[in-house]
């Protein structure tokens, strides 16, 4: 099992829209940065655990846990003329971007990039590092433990939700 931090701005898609939508799962739609794309494609499996991070709003922060839901499978987004995530390079014989579903398993108190900075145990969190910008990172077994048990107080019992 792998776990990952996906960035979503909540006016697009928040923890919120992921806990109220059909089954309680959605598309991670509209990534459209390559590094970003193959972690979802190549390494990404069903059960990886997620941080759902609000990005690019007041305060941004991890605002739940989710899980993988699907094996990845090409965004539809890239081939809808309307959509801002429209890519006139890609065709449904040949897709450029992929995407999975995610689960919802709970909202989490907001922690902060102050608080994960503050944090010792996370300063190698590539979420922290100097100029990340991906929308997805890895996140290792420790960060996930640090970040589920000690900061958000998630149980167990949340965690092995199905």
């Amino acid at each position: 099992m792998h776990y990952w931090l996906m960035k979503s701005e909540p006016d697009e898609a928040s923890i919120d829209d992921l806990a109220r939508a059909a089954n309680q799962t959605l598309p991670w739609t509209g990534v459209r940065n390559y590094q970003a794309r193959n972690f979802m494609r190549d390494q990404m499996a069903i059960g990886d655990g997620v941080l759902f991070y609000h990005s690019s709003c007041d305060v941004p922060g991890i605002a739940g846990v989710a899980r993988v839901a699907s094996t990845p499978y090409p965004d539809p987004t890239q081939f809808d003329a309307s959509s801002v995530y429209y890519d006139v390079k890609s065709s449904p014989a040949e897709p450029r971007w992929m995407l999975v579903d995610v689960s919802f398993v709970c909202k989490t108190p907001l922690i902060t990039l102050p608080m994960l900075r503050a944090e010792p145990r996370l300063a190698n969190m590539r979420v922290l590092a100097k100029g990340n910008r991906l929308s997805i990172t890895p996140v290792s077994d420790e960060e996930w433990d640090v970040i589920t048990t000690d900061l958000a107080g998630v149980s167990a019992r949340a965690l092995n939700k199905t």
